[in-house]
C-alpha cells in the first residue's frame, strides 16, 4: 500500500475518533485554495446525531428540528435523515425507498392521519417516524404526541454533513417532570459524566442508551455519591441492543438514596449516546447533557438572569482532593461570589454547593478553575426559576468552547435568549438567524463580546418569520467562546424553560496533503 493510501486512511480514522461517526474524502488543492503540502480544512463528508426517547408521559407533546447551515466548499449531493430507531433500514436503500422515506417524512410534519383506526394511526406514525432535511440553510420539524415519541437515530453525507444539528423539545402538561424539556441531539461516543443526577424519592431520573449500531453494545453505569462509590446491583454489563434504545431508571441500580449523584457511563464494546432525563416531582425537570471532559478549567454558560436558586454539583474522579476557585462572569466582567470564593472537592466524591440567587438579575456564567489546571474536574448547575411553589428546574453542564460554529434550533421570536461568554479574551461573533421553517428570510448580525463577560445578546430573527428557526454562532476573531440558548415560556404561572449549551458543531476539518506529516491530526 502506497504513502498516500495510508495518508488518506489514517486521516480518516483521526476524523473519525474525533467526531463519533464522520467521514472525509481526499483534499482537491484547487477547490480548498490550498496549495500542494499544506493541510485542507475541508467540510465533514458524514456524520451521525442520537435522539433519546422524549418521555413517558402521555401528555408530553414533542417536537423535532433538524438542520444544517450553508456550508462554502461543501458537496452538492447529500441527505439528512432521521428515522425511529425501532424502523431503521439498511444503509444500502434503494431509491424507492428514500421515496417512500419522503413521503413518510411529509406525512409526519403534516399531522396527517391514515385510513387505519386512530390508535393505530398513533402507533404506526411514531414507530415510521421520519425527519428529512430538503436543503441546507432551511429547518424542518416533525411532531409526536404522548409516550410513543420515539428515540430517532440519524446520518448525513455530503452537503447536509457538516455543522448538522438536532434537537428535541418536549412541553409536559402536568405530572412528575412538568414543563420544558429540551436537548441537542448528539454523537455516539464511549464515555459520559453526568454530575446533578439523583436517586433521591423526589426524582425520577433515567439515562437514555441509543445504539446506532448494527451490533449490540455493552455499558457499565458507575454512580459517585457524597462519600465516593455507590454499591449498584445491575449496572455493570447492561447490553443495548442494535439500533435500539434503552431507558435505565438510576434508583433501580441502587438502595442509596441521595439527593446529588454524578453518574459515568463506560461503554465495554461498540457505542452509544446517552443523556439523563431528571424528572421533579414540584419543581418540573429537564435533560441532563454530559459535562465537558475531566478538565482543571470548566465553563457552565447562560444561567438564565431570573435564577431564584442555583445549586453546583462537581466531582473529581481519582483521590485527589482540589479547591476549586469560583468565578461569576457577569456582564462587568469577573466577580467572585461572597461566601462561595472557593469550593473543596474531595476526590472520588460528589459534592453539592447551593449558590442563592447567583445572577442577581444579570447575564451570567460559571468559571471553575483548579490550582495550576492541575486536578480534573466535571461539574453542572441545576437551576429554579419561578415562585415558591410554582418553580420550574433546567440544567447547564459544563460545556465546550465554540472553535468555529454552533447552532441552536427551534428559536421563536419571543421566548429565546442566547446567552454568550468569553471568560479568557475578548471576541467577535457572527450570528446568523436562519430561515423559519414556515417561512423567512434569514438575517445575520455581528457583536463584540468583552474579556470577561457574559452577555445575553440580541439574538436577529428571520425577516416576515413563519414557524422556527435556527440560530448559527461562529467565531469571528478572540475567545474562546462559550454560548447557551434558553427557551422560555410561562403556562399557569408556571416558567416553562430550557437551557441548551452550544457545542462546536466540527463540521470542518484540517485534512493533510499525502506528501504531509499526519501529526497535524492529532489532539
Amino acid at each position: 500500500m502506497n504513502r498516500t493510501t495510508l495518508s488518506l486512511i489514517a486521516g480518516a480514522t483521526a476524523l473519525a475518533a474525533v467526531t463519533g461517526f464522520a467521514a472525509v474524502s481526499a483534499p482537491d488543492p484547487e477547490a480548498a485554495g490550498q496549495r500542494t503540502g499544506a493541510a485542507a480544512t475541508l467540510p465533514v463528508e458524514r456524520t451521525g446525531l442520537l435522539c433519546p426517547r422524549p418521555s413517558t408521559s402521555d401528555l408530553a407533546e414533542t417536537t423535532y428540528t433538524s438542520f444544517t447551515p450553508v456550508t462554502e466548499g461543501a458537496d452538492d449531493k447529500g441527505t439528512a435523515v432521521f428515522r425511529s430507531a425501532a424502523q431503521q433500514s439498511a444503509p444500502d436503500e434503494d431509491e424507492d425507498a428514500e421515496g417512500e422515506d419522503e413521503k413518510d417524512g411529509e406525512t409526519t410534519e403534516k399531522g396527517e392521519e391514515t385510513e387505519k383506526g386512530e390508535d393505530a394511526a398513533k402507533d404506526d406514525k411514531a414507530d415510521r417516524l421520519v425527519l428529512q432535511l430538503k436543503e441546507p440553510g432551511k429547518p424542518v420539524t416533525a411532531e409526536a404526541d404522548g409516550a410513543d415519541a420515539p428515540a430517532l437515530v440519524g446520518t448525513a453525507d455530503g452537503r447536509f454533513a457538516s455543522g448538522w444539528t438536532a434537537q428535541q423539545t418536549t412541553e409536559v402538561a402536568a405530572g412528575t417532570g412538568r414543563g420544558l424539556q429540551g436537548v441537542a441531539c448528539s454523537a455516539a461516543d464511549t464515555q459520559f459524566w453526568f454530575p446533578g443526577a439523583s436517586t433521591d424519592d423526589s426524582r425520577t431520573d433515567y439515562i437514555h442508551l441509543t445504539n446506532p449500531d448494527d451490533s449490540a453494545a455493552v455499558v457499565d453505569i458507575e454512580l459517585y455519591g457524597k462519600d465516593g462509590e455507590l454499591e449498584t446491583t445491575v449496572g455493570e454489563g447492561i447490553t443495548v441492543k442494535p439500533r435500539s434504545a434503552e431507558p435505565v431508571l438510576l434508583s433501580t441500580l441502587t438502595a442509596e438514596k441521595q439527593t446529588d449523584v454524578t453518574v459515568h457511563v463506560v461503554v465495554r464494546s461498540g457505542r452509544v449516546g446517552a443523556a439523563v432525563q431528571a424528572l421533579d416531582d414540584e419543581t418540573g425537570g429537564d435533560w441532563l447533557p454530559a459535562s465537558a471532559d475531566p478538565s482543571g478549567r470548566l465553563v457552565l454558560p447562560g444561567i438564565p438572569k431570573d435564577a431564584k436558586a442555583v445549586r453546583l454539583v462537581a466531582f473529581t474522579p481519582g483521590d485527589a482532593d482540589v479547591d476549586l476557585k469560583v468565578r461569576l462572569a457577569a456582564p462587568s466582567g469577573l466577580i467572585t461570589p461572597a461566601g462561595n470564593e472557593t469550593l473543596h472537592l474531595k476526590g472520588g466524591m460528589t459534592a453539592a454547593f447551593d449558590l442563592g440567587e447567583l445572577t442577581r438579575g444579570e447575564a451570567g456564567s460559571l468559571v471553575l478553575t483548579a490550582p495550576d489546571g492541575s486536578v480534573p474536574v466535571v461539574a453542572a448547575v441545576r437551576v429554579l426559576c419561578g415562585e415558591e411553589g410554582k418553580q420550574e428546574s433546567a440544567f447547564i453542564p459544563a460545556a465546550r468552547p465554540i472553535e468555529t460554529r454552533a447552532t441552536a434550533l427551534d428559536n421563536t421570536a419571543k421566548g429565546t435568549t442566547l446567552s454568550v461568554t468569553a471568560p479568557e479574551g475578548g471576541a467577535e461573533i457572527e450570528v446568523t438567524a436562519s430561515a423559519g421553517t414556515k417561512g423567512g428570510t434569514p438575517q445575520t448580525k455581528t457583536y463584540s463580546i468583552k474579556s470577561g463577560t457574559t452577555q445575553d445578546i440580541e439574538a436577529p430573527v428571520p425577516a416576515g418569520l413563519k414557524g422556527s428557526y435556527a440560530l448559527t454562532v461562529e467565531t469571528r476573531s478572540g475567545g474562546p467562546v462559550y454560548a447557551s440558548r434558553t427557551l422560555a415560556s410561562t403556562e399557569g404561572g408556571v416558567p416553562y424553560f430550557t437551557v441548551q449549551p452550544l457545542p462546536d458543531d466540527r463540521g470542518m476539518v484540517a485534512v493533510p496533503d499525502a506528501s504531509e506529516d499526519l501529526s497535524v491530526l492529532q489532539r
